[in-house]
Formats: C-alpha cells, sequence, structure tokens
C-alpha cells in the first residue's frame, strides 16, 4: 500500500510538472498579415497613390495656371475695347458730319464778293455754323487732313480721285485738293480726295 502511495505521488508529481511546463513557454504574439508581409506589401500602392496625387496636383496647377492667364487676357482685352470705344466710339457720328462740312465750306468757297456784300449777314451765319463744327470736331480729337498744292501724294493719308500731266509737276505731286480728309485721333477717318499729276519728267 506504501508502494502505491510513493507511485501515485510521483505520478501527480511528473503530470504537474508536465503542465507547468507548458504553460510556462512563452506564447508567440499572433502576426497581422500586413505585418507579415512588411513594409514592402503596401510601398507599391503608396508609391502609386503618391504619383495619381502628384500627377493631380500637376494637372490642378496647370489648369489654374491657365485660367489665370486667360483671365488676365481677357482683362486686357476689355480694357483695350473699352478704351477703343471711348475714342473711337462716336467715328459713325464723325463720318456722317463731314459731308455738312464739305457742303458748308462749298458754300463759302463758291460765295463771290458781290454776293458777300449782299448777303453779309448770310455768309458770316454760315462761316460762324462752319467755325462751330470745326469747334466740335476737334474737342472729339477729330482734325483735318488738308493737303497742299504740289505736296507728295500719300496712300496712307490721301486718295487719288484722278490723274494728269501737268506741266512744272512730277509724278505723284498733288495738283488738285476737292475734300480734305480727317483723322479720329490717330485713325484715318476719311482720306483727302485730290488730284495727282502723271508727269514722268520734272
Amino acid at each position: 500500500m506504501q508502494k502505491t502511495r510513493q507511485e501515485t505521488d510521483m505520478n501527480e508529481r511528473t503530470d504537474t510538472s508536465a503542465t507547468t511546463s507548458i504553460d510556462d513557454r512563452p506564447r508567440e504574439e499572433p502576426v497581422a498579415q500586413g505585418d507579415a508581409a512588411g513594409d514592402g506589401g503596401q510601398a507599391p500602392d503608396t508609391a502609386a497613390e503618391l504619383a495619381a496625387l502628384r500627377a493631380e496636383r500637376d494637372e490642378m496647377r496647370d489648369r489654374f495656371m491657365r485660367a489665370l492667364a486667360e483671365g488676365e487676357n481677357i482683362r486686357k482685352r476689355a480694357d483695350r475695347d473699352r478704351r477703343e470705344a471711348e475714342q473711337f466710339g462716336g467715328s459713325r457720328l464723325a463720318r456722317d458730319l463731314l459731308p455738312v462740312y464739305d457742303n458748308l465750306r462749298r458754300a463759302l468757297d463758291a460765295a463771290t464778293d458781290d454776293q458777300r456784300a449782299v448777303a453779309a449777314a448770310l455768309i458770316e451765319g454760315v462761316e460762324l455754323t462752319l467755325k462751330e463744327l470745326v469747334k466740335t470736331l476737334t474737342k472729339h480729337e477729330v482734325v483735318p487732313v488738308v493737303p497742299a498744292i504740289g505736296d507728295t501724294f500719300d496712300p496712307q493719308l490721301h486718295q487719288a480721285m484722278f490723274e494728269a500731266p501737268v506741266p512744272g509737276t512730277r509724278a505723284g505731286q498733288i495738283i488738285q485738293v476737292m475734300t480734305e480728309g480727317f483723322l479720329l485721333h490717330d485713325r484715318l477717318l476719311r482720306p483727302a480726295q485730290v488730284g495727282v499729276s502723271s508727269n514722268t519728267a520734272g
């Protein structure tokens, strides 16, 4: 009976020792799937996302710069249109008034000394009307282009209505002025209508 107890005690100790040794072993922490792969597992995706973000940033920057440049161009164009409207907006009206100037000028040129003596008040009224018209045109930067006989024909300012050989002149000289021209600021509103010599010899 005593031997049986000793054997029993030894068996219990052996079981306890085995249990203790199994329980006392260090437990391994569960490894996450992503950590097991290491940083290299996420690197390709992260690099692709970063490249996509950079491309999107560059595209947005390009769009912004283009929009900024377009806005500046629109502002400059609007400013130029506004200045041109201020300077040349009345060009149609001014051009329509030029025949009135021409007729008043012709009336005064056609008046003889006798007519001036008989209708002095009428002639004076026409002269005052012409002066007022010239004053109004000048106020709006409409200035006459008045070539003189003998001046050289300038196609930028003059319109040749005819050519004729005139003794004592050379080709290209103005021999007659029919109507005066006009400039609106630096833009030709109407060319002066002139006759030009066609002489080939001086």
